[in-house]
């Protein structure tokens, strides 16, 4: 404002009143308002959006928000790349590569190492190294307004966020139940996953994430989804609607502690109270979904990094249904396990900005035992049943199976300490 002279030149606008203007003006939605004051500032448009320019160019930064002076007392988020699912209910990776190349892009191929991720700069971007569809872009690469996010075509979630559906992967045809499911970025990645070719049953408590999701759903093109308006602990696993439900992503309400733009200092850590709470639910919703009669292969998951809702749900209700299910061993490059609470829990993902480049996460993935395993069925010890970067599940449906791993029967210890 004073580079562009505003208040010398508009001697009656309130300083106050010009502050929130001309925020709304350079930063915000835009000017809403009527009346005089509108026609005023933006006689001024063209000097203040210079003096904006000036300004990243002297700070030498590209991005508004990097122009923050960093607050006291208030932890900075960590840079994390701008992930972009590729949505393949209605594109591929192929054309949207295509596509930002056009837009002035450079497509560096796919990353080898997850280190290559955090030197993206300027207009360049990677494929993934673990999963095929998402694009990796540097930190506050802003598409909100770019045609294909508003035609669905790709999903803005980030990498973490991608992994319950991608390690659930059911095959195409599958009824599959997402228990928590607004806002839905992770049921519409479990419709492209099954290529529209199944049913998926989603619930939610709270109307109004389900009424945006409902919205979201349509702009991705996702079509064999059933939503509905309901606490999944209500669910009846005996209702001959679910018989056919053979994979389950449960992401249940957490914390949010992993959410690298939710971490202020004065917040503090989540109370023992509340992660107490939060865990009985957790613990619940786990244990209900294991009683679903055709269940194979469940994912839970959290944006959490507190252990008394990761390791510790997974343990205790592992104890219970130990006989009947056990823990898949996930990505074995992944650089981030889970907590070695008990054997077999390094077989369990966990993510934070510093090692993986997402928000703090937590996957674990469990698999019914099926007769060919019954000689160690009273283990909750980890399967063998391996989804590395190298090998993404084969389209023809190879290594999802519980027994996929049976000639690996020798190595079955390699999780267990």
């Amino acid at each position: 404002m004073d580079g562009a002279a505003l208040l010398k030149a508009e001697k009656k606008l309130p300083p106050h009143l010009a502050k929130v203007l001309v925020y709304d003006l350079l930063f915000g939605k835009g000017l809403k308002c009527g009346g005089r004051w509108k026609v005023l500032v933006l006689k001024h448009r063209a000097r203040l959006q210079a003096e904006l320019a000036r300004l990243k160019v002297r700070r030498k930064v590209s991005c508004n928000e990097d122009l923050l002076v960093p607050t006291e007392g208030v932890i900075q988020a960590p840079q994390v790349p701008r992930y972009v699912r590729v949505n393949t209910l209605k594109t591929c990776k192929d054309d949207v590569v295509d596509y930002f190349k056009r837009q002035g892009y450079s497509y560096l191929g796919r990353a080898a190492r997850m280190e290559e991720l955090s030197s993206l700069s300027g207009k360049q971007f990677l494929l993934d190294p673990h999963l095929p569809e998402l694009l990796v872009f540097p930190p506050q690469t802003d598409f909100h307004e770019d045609r294909l996010y508003v035609a669905g075509h790709i999903i803005l979630q980030d990498k973490a966020s991608c992994l319950p559906a991608f390690l659930l992967s059911p095959p195409s045809g599958s009824h599959v139940i997402d228990a928590c499911a607004a806002p839905g970025n992770k049921t519409s990645h479990v419709a492209a996953i099954l290529k529209n070719k199944g049913q998926i049953f989603a619930f939610d408590l709270d109307p109004n994430r389900l009424a945006t999701m409902s919205t979201m759903l349509v702009r991705a093109g996702a079509s064999c989804c059933e939503l509905a308006n309901q606490d999944f602990l209500t669910v009846d696993p005996s209702d001959p609607k679910y018989s056919h439900v053979t994979y389950i992503l449960l992401d249940p309400s957490c914390s949010g502690s992993g959410m690298v733009n939710r971490l202020p200092a004065e917040e503090g850590a989540p109370s023992s109270e509340r992660l107490r709470a939060l865990a009985r639910f957790q613990r619940k919703a786990l244990t209900h979904a294991l009683r679903f009669p055709a269940l194979q292969r469940l994912a839970y998951s959290t944006c959490s990094v507190q252990q008394e809702e990761n390791e510790d749900v997974v343990w205790d209700v592992l104890q219970e249904h130990g006989t009947a299910f056990r823990l898949v061993n996930l990505l074995p490059s992944w650089p981030q396990r889970g907590l070695g609470m008990f054997p077999g829990a390094e077989c369990c993902l966990r993510a934070c900005p510093a090692a993986t480049l997402t928000n703090g996460f937590f996957v674990a993935v469990l698999e019914r035992q099926q007769e060919c395993n019954n000689q160690d069925s009273s283990s909750s010890l980890p399967a063998e049943a391996e989804v590395d970067s190298g090998a993404e599940r084969s389209q023809d449906g190879e290594g999802r199976g519980p027994c996929a791993a049976r000639k690996k029967r020798r190595k079955k210890s390699q999780c267990v300490k």
